[in-house]
């Protein structure tokens, strides 16, 4: 059978290409999917070639496994419905509406124990989105937030935005974040921010007024997040974080290096910076917690959160070369794109 997909060529070279399938595969199931959401972070460190080197994809998909080279298929986060089984498959799958990390393909097998089954009462656009809505959940448990705390986040992509709403039902003192795009610090506010300013004024004023002195944001938070995949944002994270505060950096910057400041002000501040992926739990869950029940309340957020709301462009996979264009080139305008699949 045909089936259509997104493949990387090269840097900034991607096209929609249709190739065979094998059918049935043994122990799969068939899946035809509705929609998959790109990746502004992730993706976008593939198409502009800034993957690090013998570096695996994701040792923890299986579509993912192997080591770093173009061409390649890439993704992770697609909603279909099963539409067939192989010989010694439970047939009960067939019609069922599923998530599967994998990457944008029109269609695709895969082994029950990869598949997600959604609740009705989950939309398929939000449910695209469950791999980041389940990072904002991970990397809310790694800061450990405190009823009461100051919270900053830098970086108002769709995690960042995310994180921004789980944070809002922690009962906080105050949440600013900070990005340079207009467009995605209005979304912050709509999803429970208190402030969000853009991050070259952002040391001119202090969350509750827009006139006070410079450097007022200086060691006022008590947590601070670095979500913008820049890593000369965790100087900035650095210098708002307060004497014994916690900085969680949940960015993949790839290869990309910077100078981070470890003088004075941090060498006596003991600020502990902690590094957070999705693809593991902190060992100090581990005893209560495991992937299922991170999911499982992940989900729930997703039914609270409907991130759907964020998306504002959706594109045909034949399309895939311009989509990636513009979220390269216009983040001013994207906040979250997806490709649909329709017959």
């Amino acid at each position: 059978m045909k089936s259509r997909c997104v493949e990387f060529e090269a840097p900034y070279s991607v096209r929609a290409l249709e190739n065979d399938m094998e059918w049935p595969q043994a122990g799969k199931v068939l899946i035809k999917s509705e929609v998959s959401a790109i990746s502004a972070g992730t993706e976008l460190l593939v198409y502009r070639g800034l993957w690090p080197k013998n570096c695996v994809v994701d040792q923890t998909i299986q579509a993912l496994a192997d080591n770093f080279s173009y061409p390649l298929k890439y993704g992770y986060s697609t909603v279909g419905h099963v539409i067939d089984v192989s010989p010694h498959v439970d047939s009960s799958w067939i019609g069922k509406r599923v998530f599967c990390f994998n990457p944008h393909e029109s269609h695709f097998a895969a082994s029950p124990e990869e598949l997600i089954p959604l609740p009705h009462d989950i939309d398929s656009y939000d449910a695209a989105m469950l791999p980041n809505m389940e990072t904002a959940v991970n990397l809310v448990m790694d800061g450990h937030p405190v009823i009461g705390e100051r919270v900053c986040i830098f970086g108002l992509g769709v995690v960042g935005l995310l994180t921004t709403a789980v944070l809002n039902y922690v009962g906080l003192e105050h949440i600013a974040t900070f990005d340079r795009i207009e467009a995605r610090r209005n979304a912050a506010i709509m999803l429970g921010a208190n402030s969000s300013i853009d991050p070259t004024i952002a040391f001119t004023c202090q969350p509750d007024s827009a006139t006070q002195d410079h450097n007022r944001f200086s060691g006022w938070a008590d947590l601070s997040f670095e979500l913008s995949g820049n890593p000369d944002a965790l100087n900035s994270a650095i210098e708002v974080t307060g004497y014994a505060g916690r900085i969680v950096v949940g960015s993949w910057y790839g290869s990309k290096q910077t100078d981070i400041n470890l003088g004075g002000y941090f060498h006596r501040s003991r600020i502990k910076i902690t590094s957070s992926q999705v693809s593991s739990i902190s060992p100090e869950f581990t005893g209560r917690w495991d992937k299922r029940r991170r999911l499982d309340l992940a989900l729930r957020f997703l039914r609270k959160i409907k991130p759907s709301g964020l998306i504002t462009h959706r594109f045909d996979i034949n399309l895939a070369a311009g989509a990636y264009q513009l979220v390269d080139n216009k983040p001013d305008q994207v906040i979250q794109a997806i490709f649909e699949y329709k017959d």
